[in-house]
């Protein structure tokens, strides 16, 4: 008994005092843990297929979703409303992983420092979109959200639409190759701000 509680002291004396012993038994059990909690999500129906009514973006609203994430629109608005009374009065429906499936990387968070966007889609007209979107403050005075006057004045780069839905489709999003074929004369002549103002207004429309 005595030289068993030997052994196991000399063995957890060498565990705490090799800081790199220490920090490979720690990724170990972090790559466990982490296995154990997200390879069955990969296998659940509720998360890897879209729900109804949810489709691929349009080459347009693909474009405005790469100019939202370019100007890191993330920082401070989520798309995750939380299944929490508080949360489903003020911004609706909570969301659902079967929403995101076709984004690559979702747009969900923690953080929440502007209002919630998940379920933005038709709230307000595309004019308020753009208002807001060049000055924030001429329809919300106590905003602190930056202006964006650049988008109306670049255009959207429509060479560059065709590859990005083809890589977009070499990881599950069923474009098709009408889609593909069409994409660049559906963004052309179209602004960065025609761009984001589609995306938004078709956010959460699913679930409304």
């Amino acid at each position: 008994m005595s030289t068993q509680k030997n052994v196991s002291g000399l063995s957890h004396e060498r565990i705490e005092t090799s800081n790199f012993l220490m920090i490979v038994l720690i990724l170990i059990v972090l790559l466990v843990g982490g296995l154990v909690e997200i390879v069955p999500l990969f296998f659940q129906k509720s998360t890897t297929e879209p729900i109804k009514g949810i489709q691929p973006y349009t080459a347009l609203q693909l474009a405005g979703r790469d100019i939202y994430v370019r100007e890191g629109c993330y920082n401070c608005h989520s798309q995750m409303i939380r299944p929490f009374r508080a949360e489903t009065l003020r911004y609706g429906h909570y969301s659902v992983a079967g929403e995101s499936v076709y984004d690559h990387p979702f747009q969900w968070g923690s953080k929440r420092t502007g209002p919630d966007l998940a379920r933005v889609g038709g709230k307000y007209s595309d004019e308020w979109h753009r208002i807001h979107l060049t000055n924030p403050r001429d329809v919300v005075p106590e905003s602190n959200m930056p202006a964006y006057p650049w988008l109306e004045k670049t255009a959207v780069d429509a060479g560059s639409m065709p590859a990005h839905m083809k890589a977009l489709r070499t990881v599950g999003v069923p474009y098709a190759d009408a889609d593909i074929e069409k994409a660049t004369e559906e963004v052309k002549g179209k602004t960065e701000l025609d761009a984001t103002i589609a995306y938004l207004q078709v956010l959460g429309l699913a679930l409304k």
